[in-house]
C-alpha cells in the first residue's frame, strides 16, 4: 500500500462494515489516523483492531447521527482527540425499499433523516477544521440517484438531494480550499446485496452462484463490486493525486447506468 496520506486525520461514518470497513483499512494502509463511527459499538471495535494492526490510531464513537447534536460532537471529538480533520467520509444512512403506496412518511423521514440531513450537518460541523487544513470530503452516494427506480423511490431521492448538495458545497469549497466530490456505486457484495441476493435465489430457485450470475446479467454488469473497490478509489480521491477532483459525481457500477443517448435529430 502507498503511504500517500501518512500522518492525515480522517473521520468516516458508516464505518463498521461493509463498504465503511474496507474505507478505514484502505485509508490506515494508505497512513491515515481514523475517527470511527456508526451505531454498532463492538462492530466498530472489531474495525478499529483491525486499523491498529495496520500501525495507525483508531479511535470510536458510537452514536446515531440522527441525534441531537451529535454532528457536532463528532467534529469536537475530533479536534480533541487528534488537533486536526482532513478527510471527512459520509457513508452511514439507507433507505427503505418498496411499493410507493405502502411506504409510509416515517419512512421518507428516516430516509432523508441519516443519509441526508445528518450529512449536511456534519459538513457544517466539520467545514472549519477542513478548511484549515485544506482538507477533503466524499460522500457514498449510490446511483440511485443517477437511475431513479419505482421500488427505492426513498433512496432515488435522497441521494438526488445528496448529489445537489454536494456539488453546490465543492462551490464553497472552491473559495475555502476544501475538496469536495461524491461516489455512487452500484451493487457491491456487502451484507446488503447478500439480503438480495436471498431474495433473488427464494424467487428463482437457483442456487448462489447462478443467482449471482442470473442477477449479474439482469443488470447487465461487468461484475458486482467489492468494498475495496469503492475504497480505492476514496483514497485515491483524497490523495495528492486526486486533488484536481472538485464537485464530481464518479459513478461505480460495472456499467449499470447507461450514458444518455442522443437521437440522430440531436
Amino acid at each position: 500500500m502507498s503511504s500517500d496520506l501518512q500522518g492525515k486525520v480522517a473521520l468516516l461514518t458508516g464505518a463498521s462494515r461493509g463498504i465503511g470497513r474496507g474505507i478505514a483499512l484502505e485509508l490506515a494502509g494508505a497512513g491515515c489516523d481514523l475517527l470511527l463511527t456508526a451505531r454498532d459499538a463492538s462492530a466498530l471495535d472489531a474495525v478499529a483492531a483491525a486499523v491498529r494492526a495496520l500501525g495507525r490510531r483508531a479511535e470510536i464513537h458510537a452514536a446515531d447521527l440522527r441525534g441531537e447534536g451529535e454532528p457536532k460532537r463528532l467534529a469536537g471529538l475530533a479536534k480533541e482527540r487528534f488537533g486536526r480533520l482532513d478527510i471527512l467520509i459520509n457513508n452511514a444512512g439507507a433507505a427503505r425499499r418498496g411499493d410507493f403506496f405502502a411506504l409510509t412518511d416515517a419512512d421518507w423521514d428516516a430516509g432523508f433523516d441519516l443519509k441526508f440531513f445528518a450529512q449536511v450537518r456534519l459538513c457544517r460541523a466539520a467545514w472549519p477544521l477542513l478548511k484549515s487544513s485544506g482538507g477533503s470530503i466524499v460522500a457514498i452516494a449510490g446511483i440511485g440517484g443517477r437511475a431513479p427506480v419505482a421500488d427505492y423511490m426513498i433512496g432515488s431521492s435522497v441521494i438526488g438531494a445528496q448529489l445537489a448538495f454536494m456539488k453546490a458545497l465543492a462551490d464553497l469549497g472552491k473559495r475555502d480550499g476544501v475538496q469536495v466530490n461524491s461516489i455512487n456505486p452500484g451493487s457491491v457484495e456487502t451484507d446488503r446485496f447478500r439480503h438480495r441476493l436471498g431474495i433473488i435465489m427464494a424467487r428463482t430457485g437457483l442456487g448462489e452462484a447462478e443467482a449471482v450470475e442470473h442477477h449479474r446479467r439482469e443488470l447487465d454488469i461487468t461484475r458486482f463490486g467489492t468494498p475495496e473497490d469503492v475504497a480505492g478509489l476514496v483514497a485515491f480521491i483524497v490523495s495528492p493525486r486526486g486533488r484536481w477532483l472538485q464537485g464530481a459525481a464518479i459513478d461505480m457500477d460495472g456499467g449499470q447506468v447507461e450514458p444518455l443517448r442522443m437521437s440522430k435529430y440531436d
